[in-house]
């Protein structure tokens, strides 16, 4: 359904974005923010999904300003190589890029921003600083981060089974956020919304995938939230 466009940052940078149209006038925008793996072929299809909800969907390649064409799987091994492109990185070059994204879309309505793992995290410092409607955060560590205030509700999804962010820092989360909603899913680990990781769980993917297109449907679209 998407295809890649080039973009630029407002300090010059051009960069790919994976760009995907609703089939029908927009209910709004989304954008996909990635994990450590790029955008690749899961991120593409979570794109494409929320374009067939009805909402224009772009996944900005963040990965971009370290070295273009960034596409890993979940190996160890590639998961290492991530985590060495994400610091090379700043907090602002990352922000530049989403807040490209955001302007290329934002002639389809009000903006939203899903981030997964690394991106989850981004989706808040996004909620925090950069014009939204709401953001989903799947699996984000925020720890460093909640003494920024979001300018938008937000929703939280979390496994009870995350060995990469323990219960506490999940308490804190929903300690700093008392009012927003905040999922933990018994028996579901990290990266439990990817197909090709081996902690997916399918049905708890699905429930969380539903509550944030409800989320969406209520923050983005205005219109009524989805039954079921």
């Amino acid at each position: 359904m998407g295809e890649y466009s080039t973009i630029m940052a407002r300090d010059g940078h051009e960069f790919q974005a994976w760009l995907a149209a609703a089939p029908g006038r927009p209910r709004g925008a989304v954008v996909v923010i990635q994990e450590i793996f790029g955008v690749n072929s899961h991120i593409r299809k979570v794109t494409d999904g929320f374009a067939a909800d009805g909402y224009t969907a772009i996944a900005p390649c963040l990965f971009d300003r370290v070295r273009r064409g960034i596409e890993l799987s979940y190996t160890a091994a590639d998961m290492q190589e991530g985590s060495g492109y994400v610091k090379q990185l700043t907090p602002q070059d990352t922000l530049l890029d989403l807040a490209a994204a955001i302007a290329v879309v934002r002639r389809s309505g009000r903006t939203a921003t899903v981030g997964y793992c690394w991106g989850g995290t981004l989706s808040y410092v996004a909620a925090c600083q950069l014009p939204l409607a709401c953001a989903v955060v799947y699996y984000g560590k925020l720890a460093s981060y909640l003494e920024q205030k979001p300018r938008c509700p937000v929703l939280y999804h979390y496994g009870s089974e995350d060995r990469s962010i323990p219960a506490a820092d999940v308490a804190h989360i929903r300690a700093a956020n008392p009012q927003a909603p905040l999922f933990v899913y018994e028996g579901a680990g990290h990266g439990f919304n990817c197909e090709q990781r081996d902690s997916y769980n399918p049905q708890v993917a699905a429930l969380a995938r539903a509550r944030t297109v409800d989320f969406l449907n209520r923050h983005v679209a205005g219109g009524e939230p989805v039954q079921g």
